[in-house]
């Protein structure tokens, strides 16, 4: 896709966003975007005049917003906003998160609620499109009062200030405006506000988030059949009366795409008889249940993060009254982070259970004690001489711990700022965060249990998988030699994780 238009009568998705962020895609306005941005500008300036305080357009900013301020003080007002603003710290943001922040923030003042001209608009995608990115301290938001630090940082830049990455080079803010032609860009009333309130960082990075979960999820569900068949266990306790008798919606979905992967599965009838098991391990009997909760809490989720991507989330906001031409300025919390921060501190513990589940079925796996499974220990060609993927398990084990501490959620512990004024925040970066590293952990987890798993699929031949794990399994080894000494497993895990952002396994659930 080589041009992203931003609608207000079309939705913004995060694949959308995510083209935007990781792609040289091209942004631009639609035509209803630019005439409802226009109509906005008028309805403020029908008010800049009339007198009376409003928030944020000629008043100070929060606890000070009872400081009334002169007409003639308003663009200094903006421009101090966003230079005593940006005072985040830290490692800078990920170019991409920084671009998804941007193009959320495009769409949501392109919607015609927040009084700013064209001109702003237009020069956040001037950057976008000339790939001049803000450099953005990862620190700083306390995701209530809008993303006021990340996105102070990006707007310095737009008025010719602050520091940059083009091309992958530091540049400061000005220099890189200069050399792609652009003016920066001189702020009027309201519009430094309107670029600093919102949820804008902390979506654009959940919908990095959920993009990159869609396909750990696919893996996840393909490493669970393989390991299935590899550890030689039942699919008894897929079948589809089970979940219609549960009543669980997620728990069903599970099943029925752990049964397509296994179908027509050799491995499976070839130790249908004389297999003295009874039950599989809860990592492989329950996985449905488990993996049904955590792609229900995922759906529920990432709706959320649809709605937000959707929301306008600056203060005040401009509406037009009909039948006059002065419009209604309302103060109110629009650009409270919660509604984001708390589907992402849930979503952060659904994806802890992808993980842990498959870090059990590893240990399984290459521990070796259930002898049905006809698996050497830890898949070693030579048990004793050769460790095999010993340490594979543990390095799943360590992530697992990690990735438990930070499914301890950000936003439910709370501290006040801006003299009390702002008295309950979200922390919702805190929450993306957090989240995005449990995302780049589960999907080593996932790669390693892929990893065993194909090994454990090939030790059954001449037996086979289902046709959508052998498929599976031939992509591996396009990859991934199979084991027949041991060598640093490392490469072999980050093989696998380059094809699950490639989205090789995928899509499963659809």
């Amino acid at each position: 896709m080589n041009e992203i238009t931003l609608c207000p009568l079309a939705p913004l998705s995060p694949s959308l966003v995510e083209t935007v962020a990781r792609t040289t895609a091209k942004v631009r306005l639609s035509d209803e975007a630019i005439r409802r941005i226009r109509s906005s500008r008028d309805r403020l300036e029908a008010v800049l005049d009339d007198g009376l305080p409003h928030y944020g357009i000629n008043t100070g900013f929060g606890s000070l917003s009872r400081t009334q301020i002169e007409r003639g003080d308003l663009e200094e007002l903006q421009r101090n906003l966003i230079r005593s603003h940006a005072a985040g710290v830290g490692d800078p943001l990920p170019d991409e998160v920084v671009r998804a922040m941007m193009v959320v923030l495009a769409a949501s003042l392109a919607r015609g609620f927040s009084g700013v001209r064209l001109a702003v608009v237009e020069q956040i995608l001037r950057l976008l499109n000339h790939g001049i990115t803000p450099i953005v301290p990862e620190s700083g938001s306390v995701g209530a009062s809008g993303d006021l630090a990340p996105l102070s940082h990006v707007a310095l830049v737009l008025m010719g200030e602050g520091q940059a990455m083009v091309e992958g080079k530091k540049e400061a803010g000005r220099d890189a405006l200069t050399k792609a032609g652009i003016e920066p860009l001189t702020l009027a009333a309201k519009e430094g506000l309107a670029l600093i309130n919102g949820t804008h960082l902390m979506t654009g990075r959940f919908a990095l988030i959920a993009q990159d979960l869609k396909r750990i999820l696919d893996a996840a569900l393909v490493a669970n059949a393989m390991s299935i068949d590899a550890a030689r266990a039942s699919h008894g306790y897929l079948d589809a009366r089970v979940y219609e008798a549960r009543n669980q919606p997620g728990a069903a979905r599970i099943a029925t795409a752990l049964r397509a992967l296994l179908e027509g599965s050799s491995i499976v009838t070839s130790h249908a008889q004389n297999d003295p098991r009874v039950q599989d391990p809860y990592s492989f009997r329950c996985a449905p249940l488990v993996l049904g909760a955590a792609i229900d809490a995922i759906d529920s989720c990432t709706a959320r993060l649809h709605d937000e991507l959707n929301a306008v989330t600056d203060n005040p906001l401009i509406f037009a009254v009909d039948g006059s031409d002065v419009p209604d300025v309302v103060s109110a919390g629009c650009f409270h982070g919660m509604p984001v921060a708390l589907p992402m501190d849930m979503l952060a513990i659904a994806v802890t259970h992808l993980a842990g589940i498959s870090e059990r079925r590893q240990y399984h796996m290459l521990s070796a004690f259930d002898e049905q499974a006809q698996l050497t220990p830890f898949m070693s060609p030579k048990p004793g001489v050769m460790s095999g993927f010993m340490i594979v398990q543990y390095a799943s084990a360590a992530i697992c711990n990690e990735i438990i501490g930070l499914a301890t959620p950000a936003s439910v512990v709370n501290l006040s700022t801006c003299a009390g004024m702002e008295d309950y925040n979200s922390f919702g970066p805190r929450s993306a965060a957090k989240l995005s590293r449990i995302i780049q952990l589960t999907r080593s987890v996932i790669a390693a249990e892929l990893l065993c798993s194909a090994e454990g699929i090939d030790a059954h031949r001449p037996y086979r998988s289902g046709i959508m794990v052998e498929n599976a399994v031939t992509m591996i080894r396009s990859r991934v030699p199979a084991l027949s000494q041991d060598r640093s497993p490392s490469p072999d895990i980050a093989a696998i994780e380059s094809l699950i952002k490639e989205n090789a396994f995928g899509p499963v659930l659809g």
